[in-house]
């Protein structure tokens, strides 16, 4: 494939401006909710034929957020794209100051295996929204899900305007090699910093959705059950494979006990199988030994299970762990819980910093001066008080990760802002010109300036 030529009728068709009509877009948008809908049950077969994702499970995490999102930019379009007036200092009076927001121009979005709809669709949606015509690489790993996308949107789009490439590692790093006015990319940090320095050649701006170890701290004054029964659901929808999953628990120690057997009956109440739909495989053999190897059967407290035919490793939650344990090491991906116990709110909130900024926090108390510790001394992304995941539901909170974990964000408007670029213009007339920055230059125009810049 000719990745130049695809690249270049993308750059000729945005110099066309056609992509700068608002409605334009709009058309575009709603043409793309409108594919994805008809094609459901494409959609559906493909993502269930890759890792055994059910109807409902892919509709509330996958698909609904896609709809979401155009919906949203539809609503939002034309006051995200307006220019915005902005005061004017007295040395270019009489003036105005705006800024006008512009598309970048072709951008890149490259999508994740472990949500393949949402995380390709989505970044796209902005990239529309804000007037680029957009090349999507989604992850070559659920490749059902890939080519049931690529049909779709190369029997309904311009490739000019919207293209998928198929493909991997050798596909990605040939598309890297060109110029592109913006990369998204949504992944792992190792390939995060060989996305970045591909873009550093072209000074290519980047966002990069990326992970980490996300921790949960739990005081002894919370609603045990209720947070047991969040938890679980959080750390458990899509197998664990999910990037701001709660990665491990850190629970106050007079509560531990009661804690874990809350987390044990919420387990078995969800009846996580993949005959009954409320349980996904592993996506490949590689993640499913790579998972099993961080667990240690002596410090199980409960599950640990795996099928190794059918990519199955039962919800799995361990205890007595420490920093220094392997399933510490890394982020999990994966349905393993480990659960560490403390006394000391300092001292967990020191262990949790000597790990790199992860993407989400969560914290569950009633203690206001607690909370507002963890959230002020722990750096992340974004997180939740008294919930797990659910904060990547609100579009008018930016989604995105610090240091490790990312750079910049998305989501409603902040995915609009992703792909645009702020142009500030002073706008003056002609009718007056005031003499003070012009030579000879006096010390009496010095004072004036002193007393109107100053």
């Amino acid at each position: 494939m000719n990745y130049q030529e695809i690249i270049h009728k993308q750059k000729a068709f945005f110099n066309t401006n056609a992509t700068k009509d608002i409605s334009f877009r709009i058309k575009e948008l709603k043409r793309l909710k409108n594919v994805i809908q008809k094609n459901e049950e494409l959609l559906y077969e493909a993502i269930y034929s890759d890792f055994k994702k059910s109807k409902y499970e892919t509709y509330t995490t996958e698909l609904a957020i896609i709809y979401h999102e155009i919906d949203i930019a539809l609503v939002k379009i034309k006051k995200w794209t307006k220019r915005k007036r902005v005061s004017t200092g007295l040395a270019n009076l009489p003036g105005k100051s705006y800024i006008i927001p512009e598309p970048l121009g072709t951008v890149l979005v490259m999508g994740a295996w472990n949500y393949p709809y949402q995380l390709s669709l989505a970044p796209a949606i902005a990239a529309i929204a804000a007037g680029c015509t957009v090349v999507i690489k989604p992850s070559e790993i659920p490749s059902n899900s890939s080519a049931a996308m690529t049909k779709i949107i190369s029997e309904n789009f311009n490739p000019e305007f919207l293209k998928i490439i198929e493909g991997g590692v050798e596909e990605t790093t040939a598309l890297l090699k060109h110029k592109f006015d913006k990369i998204f990319f949504t992944g792992s940090i190792q390939v995060g910093k060989i996305i970045y320095q591909a873009a550093a050649k072209h000074l290519t701006p980047v966002t990069l959705e990326l992970g980490g170890k996300s921790p949960t701290i739990i005081t002894k004054d919370v609603n045990i059950d209720m947070t047991a029964k969040r938890l679980v659901w959080a750390k458990f929808i899509n197998t664990g494979q999910t990037c701001i999953a709660p990665d491990y628990v850190m629970v106050e120690s007079s509560i531990q006990s009661e804690f874990l057997e809350a987390i044990k009956k919420h387990i078995k109440s969800a009846d996580y199988q993949i005959e009954n739909q409320n349980y996904t495989q592993i996506i490949n053999q590689k993640n499913f030994e790579r998972l099993l190897n961080l667990i240690e059967k002596d410090k199980v407290y409960f599950g640990g299970d795996s099928d190794a035919d059918k990519r199955i490793i039962s919800p799995t939650v361990m205890t007595d762990v420490s920093f220094s344990d392997k399933v510490m090491q890394e982020e999990i991906f994966g349905p393993i819980l480990p659960v560490l116990s403390f006394d000391n709110i300092d001292n967990a909130i020191s262990d949790i910093k000597t790990l790199s900024k992860p993407l989400s926090c969560y914290v569950f108390t009633k203690n206001k001066t607690i909370k507002n510790k963890i959230l002020n001394e722990i750096s992340f992304g974004g997180g939740a008080v008294n919930d797990a995941v659910m904060h990547f539901m609100e579009q008018n909170l930016p989604f995105g990760g610090v240091g490790d974990s990312g750079i910049g964000n998305y989501h409603g408007k902040a995915g609009f802002e992703a792909f645009s670029h702020y142009k500030s213009i002073l706008q003056k007339t002609f009718w007056i010109e005031l003499n003070l920055k012009y030579s000879p230059y006096t010390s009496s125009k010095l004072k004036w300036l002193k007393r109107l810049i100053g």
